[in-house]
């Protein structure tokens, strides 16, 4: 029989490569329906440049024996002892059969193309069989689903909720304590802020020089000094200066400021109007004294509200 193989093989190409093999990959005793069963063959000693082609299971299992898995190779061991290294190798696909009885499974076909060469490896197919869970039908009865078991809470279980609220709790009065420091700095920063002079003389100080007497930045000077005044005179007077005109400002300014300090202020922002609106350019003399104009106007104005304050203060 041995030799009748072996002249099959060498006429057809059909090499018996020995058994194939079955493996459980869940651990019983016994084959169960649905179980997942792995079937496959081992090569050793397969060339690394052997090109090998597998059945298609799919088209060959049923409904009741199912492909889980197609065809996987994994490499058991690379061998190097001679000049051409060699490959042990495993494939297999995984099944399931889903109803009791005796299955036989088909042989292994394995084709090998080795440069030019092709043959196909023959492994001989496994057989199992399936089982069911017997029933003792005689004590057997239906019972209704069961609830779901409440256990009760530990103190296990509530230690971690019980934690994260204190850390939140923790973390929301740390937050609260920094925004109220922040706020009592904001308040400290707010009272000691520079006085409206000393905030206006240091703006005007920027604007001294010629550098703004070009008539193309002429509008940035007078901006720049009647903008500062504007808040100047808001701080100070308390008049809404910054939204008013020019014949307003200086309505509400009348009789609280000396007369010619008055005059020569209200000429001044007359100025700035003609260059901001009319597009007039000043002379040279203009602009070298809008700057000194203002600062007079600035100290002026504070020397004489000091000294009103100091007369309260002895009245007093």
């Amino acid at each position: 029989m041995r030799l009748l193989l072996v002249i099959y093989a060498l006429v057809s190409g059909i090499i018996p490569s020995g058994q194939s093999y079955l493996k459980q990959l869940q651990q019983r005793d016994s084959i169960l329906i649905a179980d997942q069963l792995e079937y496959g063959v081992e090569m050793k000693g397969m060339p690394a440049d052997a090109i090998l082609a597998f059945q298609d299971y799919s088209k060959v299992m049923t409904d009741t024996l199912t492909l889980v898995r197609a065809w996987k190779v994994d490499t058991l061991k690379v061998n190097r002892t001679s000049g051409v290294p060699t490959l042990d190798l495993r494939a297999s696909v995984v099944i399931a059969p889903f109803e009791e009885g005796h299955y036989t499974l088909p042989d292994v076909a394995v084709q090998r193309t080795v440069g030019a060469s092709m043959d196909t490896l023959l492994f001989t197919g496994m057989e199992f069989e399936a089982k069911t869970i017997p029933i003792d039908t005689a004590t057997f009865q239906i019972h209704d689903i069961k609830g779901q078991i409440k256990y009760p809470l530990t103190l296990a279980e509530l230690l971690p909720y019980i934690i994260g609220i204190w850390i939140v709790a923790l973390l929301a009065i740390i937050i609260g304590c920094l925004i109220i420091m922040a706020g009592r700095r904001e308040t400290v920063v707010e009272v000691r802020r520079d006085p409206p002079y000393i905030v206006a003389l240091r703006n005007l100080d920027t604007l001294k020089g010629d550098k703004y007497w070009a008539p193309e930045k002429q509008k940035t000077l007078y901006s720049g000094i009647t903008d500062t005044l504007r808040t100047y005179i808001e701080n100070v007077f308390g008049i809404n200066a910054e939204e008013m005109t020019t014949a307003e400002i200086f309505d509400a300014l009348e009789g609280r400021i000396p007369d010619d300090l008055y005059a020569e202020t209200k000429a001044l922002f007359e100025t700035s109007d003609f260059v901001k609106f009319a597009k007039f350019t000043a002379t040279e003399q203009q602009n070298a004294s809008a700057v000194p104009s203002a600062v007079k106007f600035v100290t002026s104005t504070y020397q004489t509200q000091l000294e009103g304050e100091q007369k309260e203060e002895e009245a007093a």
